[in-house]
């Protein structure tokens, strides 16, 4: 089943600059082969639903190597099971009404 999500990631215990962390997640989701779209508050994620997932939890691994004793997820999660729609298609049809 195909997934869109959208995975804000907050190692805790690392001080303020967070983005050494999210950049090595930001490869491990190119890695799994999955299609991103970073924003100012998390990644949007969009793949199969075990990839999307084997991929969060391959961040989370990756994040307490690199130190960060503890880790603060959320994450939101949308399927369809009508019609393929892509992360590009949902903004596009938005922006064709503006």
């Amino acid at each position: 089943m195909k997934a869109i999500a959208d995975i804000t990631l907050v190692p805790i215990g690392v001080g303020a600059s967070l983005s050494e962390y999210i950049a090595t997640c930001e490869r491990i989701f190119e890695g799994h082969g999955l299609t991103t779209q970073l924003h100012a508050n998390g990644t949007n994620v969009e793949g199969e639903w075990e990839k999307v997932f084997k991929a969060l939890e391959d961040c989370h691994e990756a994040v307490h190597k690199m130190g960060a004793p503890r880790i603060h997820t959320s994450i939101q999660v949308g399927t369809r099971i009508d019609r393929d729609q892509t992360m590009a298609d949902k903004v596009a049809s938005v922006e064709q009404k503006l």
